[in-house]
C-alpha cells in the first residue's frame, strides 16, 4: 500500500514539474510572439519615439511605457543598445531609458498577483510580492537618476569601464541581434498570418493565458511536501536567495519569469515577502545578460549602455542587500500596499493603469513640442 502511495506521489510529482516546464515555455513563446508582432506594427513609429526627446524625465517614461506595452525589458534595452549603436540616441539620453525599461518590467509580477483578486489572504499576499519588484526599482531611479542627470554619474563610470574592453571609439562590428530560441516559431507564425495587428491580438492573449497557467502550475508544482527542502535551499538565508534569483534569472535571460514565479509561492504562504525580496534583487541583476549580448554591436557607446544596465542593478543591490533596515523598508511598503489592495480591490488595477500607462502616455504627450 505504501509503495502505491509513493508510485503515486512520483506519478505527481513529475506531472507537476513538466506542467510548469510547459508553461514557462509558453509564457517565454507568448513574449516573444508579442515582441515581434510589436516591431513588426510599428517599428518606424518606437525609433521616432526613442529619438524624440532630450528631456531625461520624458526618457524615463519612454522606457516604462515601451516596456509595459511590450512586457519584456530585455527586448526594449537591446533595442536602445541598438539605437545608441547606430549613432541616433546618445548615451545620456539612453540611460533615462534604460531605467525605465526596469521599471516597466515589474508589471508582469503585478499582473500575476492580480489573478489571485477572488482570494482575499492570497490576493494581500500577492500583490505583496507583485509590489516589491516595482518598489525595489522605484527606490533605485529616485536614488540613481538625480545623480545621473547632474553629474553623468553612471554614464561617466560606465564608459570608464567600456574603455577597458574596447580602446576605439570608431570601431563598429557587425550588429548581431539577440533572439530567443522561440524566435523561429515566431516569426513564421509572423509571417503565415501576416496581419501585424492580428498578431499582436493573439500574442497579447497568449500572454496572459500564459501567466494565469504558469502561476497555477507553479503552486500544484511546489505544493508538494519536497518544497520545503527546496524552501530551505533557495530561501536559507537572503543572499543565497539573492545567489539563485541572480543566476536562475540569467539562465532564462527574463526577470519577469522569475519574478512572476515567486509571486505564487508568497500567495499560498510557501516563502514570505521578506524572504522573496533577495531573490527579486537577485533577478534584476540576472536580467542585465541580455544587455551585455546585445552589446555585441562592438561600439564603446554600445557596451558602455550594457554596462549601465548592469550597474543600475548592481548598485540598487549593494544600497538594500547588506543592510537589514533599509532592505525591510520597501518590504514594508509593499506589505502596506497589499493591505490597502485588499481593503479596496479595485485599487491594483488603478495602480497599474496609472503607473505603467496613464502617467508616462500623458507626460510623453503634453511634452511634445
Amino acid at each position: 500500500m505504501e509503495s502505491l502511495e509513493l508510485e503515486k506521489d512520483k506519478v505527481n510529482k513529475t506531472k507537476s514539474y513538466l506542467m510548469m516546464l510547459l508553461a514557462l515555455l509558453l509564457f517565454i513563446f507568448a513574449i516573444d510572439l508579442l515582441t515581434v508582432a510589436m516591431s513588426n506594427l510599428n517599428n518606424e513609429v518606437a525609433d521616432n519615439i526613442l529619438q524624440a526627446t532630450r528631456n531625461p524625465f520624458i526618457s524615463l517614461f519612454i522606457g516604462l511605457l515601451m516596456t509595459a506595452l511590450i512586457q519584456s525589458s530585455s527586448t526594449v534595452t537591446a533595442s536602445i543598445v541598438a539605437v545608441v549603436a547606430s549613432g541616433h540616441l546618445t548615451l545620456e539620453q539612453a540611460v533615462p531609458m534604460v531605467m525605465g525599461a526596469n521599471i516597466g518590467t515589474t508589471l508582469t509580477s503585478t499582473l500575476v498577483s492580480l489573478s489571485y483578486i477572488m482570494n482575499k489572504r492570497e490576493f494581500k499576499r500577492a500583490f505583496s510580492a507583485g509590489m516589491l519588484h516595482d518598489i525595489f526599482n522605484i527606490f533605485t531611479v529616485i536614488i540613481l537618476l538625480p545623480l545621473e542627470v547632474y553629474f553623468g554619474f553612471l554614464s561617466k563610470l560606465s564608459i570608464s569601464i567600456a574603455s577597458v574592453f574596447i580602446s576605439d571609439e570608431s570601431y563598429s562590428g557587425t550588429i548581431v541581434y539577440n533572439k530567443v530560441f522561440t524566435r523561429p516559431i515566431t516569426e513564421w507564425i509572423s509571417n503565415t498570418i501576416s496581419i501585424p495587428f492580428l498578431t499582436m491580438i493573439l500574442s497579447v492573449f497568449l500572454v496572459f493565458a500564459a501567466i494565469k497557467i504558469l502561476s497555477t502550475s507553479v503552486y500544484k508544482a511546489f505544493v508538494l511536501n519536497t518544497f520545503t527542502d527546496i524552501n530551505k535551499l533557495i530561501f536559507k538565508n537572503p543572499y543565497m536567495a539573492f545567489i539563485y534569483g541572480t543566476f536562475f534569472t540569467a539562465a532564462v535571460q527574463s526577470s519577469t519569469v522569475t519574478t512572476s514565479l515567486v509571486v505564487p509561492l508568497v500567495a499560498n504562504k510557501k516563502v514570505s515577502v521578506k524572504m522573496a525580496f533577495p531573490f527579486i534583487i537577485g533577478a534584476n541583476i540576472g536580467t542585465t545578460i541580455t544587455a551585455a549580448l546585445a552589446a555585441i554591436y562592438k561600439t564603446e557607446a554600445a557596451i558602455a549602455l550594457a554596462i549601465v544596465h548592469f550597474l543600475f542593478n548592481f548598485i540598487g543591490a549593494l544600497i538594500f542587500l547588506p543592510f537589514p533596515t533599509l532592505r525591510n523598508i520597501p518590504v514594508i511598503l509593499a506589505l502596506y500596499m497589499g493591505k490597502k489592495s485588499v481593503k479596496s480591490r479595485y485599487l491594483g488595477f488603478v495602480y497599474v493603469l496609472l503607473t505603467f500607462f496613464i502617467i508616462p502616455f500623458l507626460l510623453i504627450y503634453f511634452s511634445n513640442d
